[in-house]
Formats: C-alpha cells, sequence, structure tokens
C-alpha cells in the first residue's frame, strides 16, 4: 500500500548563495537596487518587474540562471561581464539538471501501475521562469481587464512548460516555432486542423516570439534564423483568422502578429532576401492599417525606408521615412522619429543630396539628445549613440566622404555593448570598407580581423557582403601590413549560399 503523503524531489544540493551579486548591489537596499534594474531595462527597451524579493531570491541562490530579459538588463548595467562573472550558473548546467529529472520522473510514470496518481510533482526547473509566485510575467505588464493571464496557474500544464522551454538552446539556428501556446497551435495547422479560438496565453506566447528573435538576431544575425522564424509567424495569422475569446486578446494578437512579420520581415531584410523582406513589411503594414495602429504603422515604413535604401531604391526610402514619421508624431518619443530622420537620411544619401542628408542628420541628433522615454517602442532596445554613430557612417559612405564615414564606424564600435554581437560585426566591417576606400589599407586590415573574429558568432550575409568587398579593395595593396594575412584569412571562409 502507498503512502499518502505528497513529497517534493529535493535539489542535489542546497541553494548557494550569490555572493557575487550581491557584491554588485553594493550599499543599496534590495528595493534600491530593484529600482535601478528596473530603470536600466527601460533604457533597453525590455520590461522586468524587478522588486526585493526577486534581488533576495538571486542573493539566495534560488535564481541560479536569470531568464532571457532579465539577463539582458544585468549585462547591460555591467557591461563586459558574463553571466558567470554575476554569480550565476551556466545556462547549460541548470538544463542539464531540468534534463535529469525529466528522465527520472519518465521512469517513475513508466512503473506505475495504470490508473495510480502521482504521488511527487516534479521540482521547479532552476531557472528565472514564470512561476505561480509571482502573478506578473517579467516580461509583461499586467492586464487586468483580461482575467485569463498568459502565465495563470489553471493554463494547460503542457502548454506551460513547453513555454519555459522555449528558445533555452544557444546558437544561431535556435528554431523559433517551439513557443507553448504558439508552438501547440503551430502542431493544429500543421496537422490541417483549424487551432482553437486564441486566449491570452497565445498572445503571451507570440508577444514572447517576438523578443526571442530580436534577442538572437542581436547576438547571431538572420542567416541561421529566417528559415525557422516563418513558422510561428503563419500560425500567428491563423489564430487570428481563428478568432480570439475577448477583444483585448485580440488587439494583442493582431499587434503581435505585425510585430513578427516585421521581425521575420527584418531576418529576410539583412540576410539578403529582398523580395521576402518586402512581403513581410507590406503585410505588418497591412495589419496596421486594419486595426488603426499608428505605432505598428510606424515600425513598419521605418523597415520599409531602411529595404528601400539597400535595394537601391532611394527616393521609395525617403518617402517611406517620411510616413514613418507622419505616424510617429502622436506617439510621443523622440528617439524613435530621431530613427526615422536617420532612415530619411539614408535615402537623401542615396539620392545624392547631400544638403538634405545633412539637415534629417541634425535632426535626427537633436532629437535624440532629447534622451528616452517611457513612450519609447519596445522594438527600438538597438538604438543607441552606437547605433546613431554607425547610421551616419553609412549616409557620409553612402556620399563618397570615407575620412568621416570612418570616423562614425570607429566611434559606432567602441561605443557597442559587447552583448550586441551582430552590431558590432557590422560597425567594424563598415569600418573595415571605409578605411580600404579612404587609402589606409593597414588600418582596413586590422579591423576586418576583428570582423573575422566575430564571424564565429554572426551569421550574417550582410556583413559577409561587406567583407568582400572590402577585400576585393584591399586586393591591390596585398604588400601592405596586415592586408596579405587578412586576404588568406577571409578566402578560408565558407562559403555562403
Amino acid at each position: 500500500m502507498t503512502s499518502s503523503t505528497v513529497t517534493s524531489p529535493r535539489p542535489d544540493r542546497p541553494p548557494r548563495p550569490n555572493l557575487a551579486f550581491r557584491r554588485l548591489r553594493g550599499k543599496r537596499s534590495p528595493a534600491e537596487f530593484a529600482a535601478a534594474v528596473r530603470r536600466a531595462a527601460r533604457e533597453i527597451g525590455e520590461r522586468v518587474s524587478c522588486d526585493a524579493r526577486y534581488i533576495g531570491r538571486v542573493e539566495a541562490g534560488e535564481i541560479r540562471c536569470p531568464n532571457y530579459a532579465y539577463e539582458r538588463v544585468f549585462l547591460h548595467m555591467f557591461p563586459g561581464r558574463t553571466l558567470t562573472d554575476l554569480g550565476f550558473a551556466p545556462r547549460s548546467s541548470v538544463r542539464g539538471r531540468r534534463a535529469r529529472a525529466d528522465e527520472e520522473a519518465t521512469g517513475a510514470h513508466a512503473d506505475r501501475a495504470p490508473g495510480t496518481a502521482s504521488e511527487t510533482r516534479r521540482a521547479r526547473e532552476p531557472y528565472d521562469t514564470p512561476d505561480t509566485q509571482y502573478p506578473h510575467h517579467p516580461y509583461e505588464p499586467h492586464h487586468p481587464h483580461d482575467p485569463h493571464h498568459p502565465y495563470d496557474p489553471h493554463d494547460d500544464n503542457e502548454e506551460s512548460d513547453v513555454l519555459r522551454r522555449a528558445f533555452m538552446m544557444s546558437g544561431a539556428t535556435v528554431a523559433a516555432a517551439s513557443l507553448g501556446p504558439l508552438a501547440l497551435a503551430h502542431d493544429a495547422v500543421a496537422a490541417g486542423r483549424p487551432p482553437r479560438r486564441a486566449g491570452a496565453g497565445h498572445a503571451g506566447a507570440l508577444e514572447e516570439a517576438v523578443r526571442r528573435i530580436r534577442l538572437l538576431d542581436d547576438r547571431h544575425g538572420a542567416d541561421g534564423l529566417y528559415r525557422r522564424a516563418a513558422a510561428p509567424l503563419r500560425t500567428a495569422y491563423a489564430l487570428l483568422d481563428a478568432g480570439a475569446t475577448r477583444q483585448a486578446t485580440a488587439d494583442r494578437l493582431y499587434a503581435g502578429a505585425g510585430e513578427l512579420a516585421i521581425s521575420v520581415g527584418w531576418l529576410a531584410h539583412d540576410s539578403g532576401r529582398f523580395d521576402d523582406a518586402r512581403s513581410h513589411y507590406a503585410e505588418a503594414l497591412a495589419t496596421s492599417r486594419m486595426t488603426g495602429d499608428p505605432a505598428l504603422e510606424a515600425h513598419a515604413f521605418c523597415n520599409m525606408a531602411f529595404l528601400a535604401r539597400d535595394a537601391g531604391r532611394p527616393r521609395e526610402a525617403v518617402r517611406a521615412a517620411q510616413a514613418a514619421q507622419r505616424a510617429a508624431r502622436s506617439l510621443g518619443s523622440a528617439r524613435l522619429l530621431s530613427l526615422l530622420a536617420l532612415r530619411e537620411a539614408g535615402g537623401w544619401a542615396g539620392l545624392a543630396d547631400r544638403v538634405g542628408c545633412e539637415q534629417a542628420l541634425t535632426r535626427a541628433q537633436a532629437l535624440f539628445g532629447q534622451g528616452p522615454s517611457d513612450a519609447d517602442p519596445e522594438w527600438m532596445t538597438f538604438y543607441g549613440e552606437a547605433e546613431l554613430e554607425g547610421l551616419e557612417a553609412q549616409c557620409w559612405s553612402t556620399l563618397g566622404d570615407w575620412p568621416r564615414a570612418a570616423r562614425h564606424a570607429r566611434r559606432a564600435a567602441a561605443l557597442q555593448g559587447p552583448h550586441f554581437t551582430r552590431n558590432l560585426a557590422l560597425y567594424s566591417a563598415e569600418l573595415a570598407d571605409d578605411l580600404a576606400r579612404g587609402g589606409r589599407p593597414d588600418e582596413a586590415a586590422g579591423a576586418g580581423m576583428r570582423v573575422l573574429d566575430l564571424l564565429g558568432e554572426v551569421q550574417s550575409s550582410r556583413i559577409h557582403t561587406m567583407l568582400a568587398g572590402t577585400a576585393r579593395v584591399l586586393l591591390p595593396h596585398r604588400r601592405a601590413s596586415g592586408v596579405s594575412a587578412f586576404l588568406d584569412r577571409h578566402a578560408s571562409l565558407p562559403r555562403t549560399a
């Protein structure tokens, strides 16, 4: 006869206090430090509900590895440090413990007689994942008018478990489709069954998909992500067609689907698939017009302007950027208007209109100088001083002012934080090309070498194309210091499809 006592499996060892994190807090109280975390999150467009209790759990060792939102915030707060430096366990070791627990649980289920209830509950994985102790998801604000919160403890257990495990693998080839409720809906669509009516869990998973794609693109570039990221987009539109349980959920689904279309479009754009990108951006624009969403409309036009510039249609780039600015005027974000002015400047540069370009650049700098605000869109996490310098460098490069372009590209590379690996490689590639075309082959080779060092982490056709152009410019200068070594190493790169 089995015992009726419900027991919980003990962890391998008691939690070990995180002394490194405690030292970083210094003399600040847990509440003061939590407020600093929230401020840092707003600076990069993240939303975390950090409080003194969360800080206490981290310092007690209960949270061995933070979720991706907190990881990004902590790395922003303490540049140059890794999660290990902050006292956290490697993500792979935490995943390994969970995998072993799953295997043990599976074995226990296999040994149990049919119909016998489980007497133990699986131990919660030691990630900082949403749980019933916290009423609000750390990425999302609470929606008081929607009783079906995305991570309500009454949600389907399988959906919640899949969502927690989503995107816990590293590398540029991580699949973007396995996202809790979104993954289950995807399975229904793939099997030819209509998905059930969407709830808040689906909306939350869709919003999370967008964040994960942006995070992986920041670190690894677009090439390994694009094909896989298209699957949740198809599922998102199928959910829109199926309808939602509440109007508030429907609004979130439309906004999330539009942002996901832009994210997938950007992956296509950055990997050189311009026709695919144009189609995805047009879908997002149509969604914004159907729902009367000026924020989504401004974002779609912003990316369409960038695509038009890269595709050699500068006049279209100017028009799209100006349309984005009209849509964004009511949103109250100076930083957004600054970025859109830079998109316009890129179009004027493509038209060889130096005066128009300089006027747009001046406007962009003035708007940027107004500082961040709570109205800044979440997707603008990439836009800081480094991106401002990088986009200005591209304008001067297009106008053929190589020394000026190189100065801005050098500043961009110096200002870029190490956790935006893809942008660091991009700015360094821009610098290498500007130096090569400006007659400084030795410095160009050095910058090119730094890009090559980053290509193990970054897969971006845009960066590969820029580096190939730099190599062609440097070919006649093979005898210059460092150029031969750069050319030989670049020639040894595997060819991209």
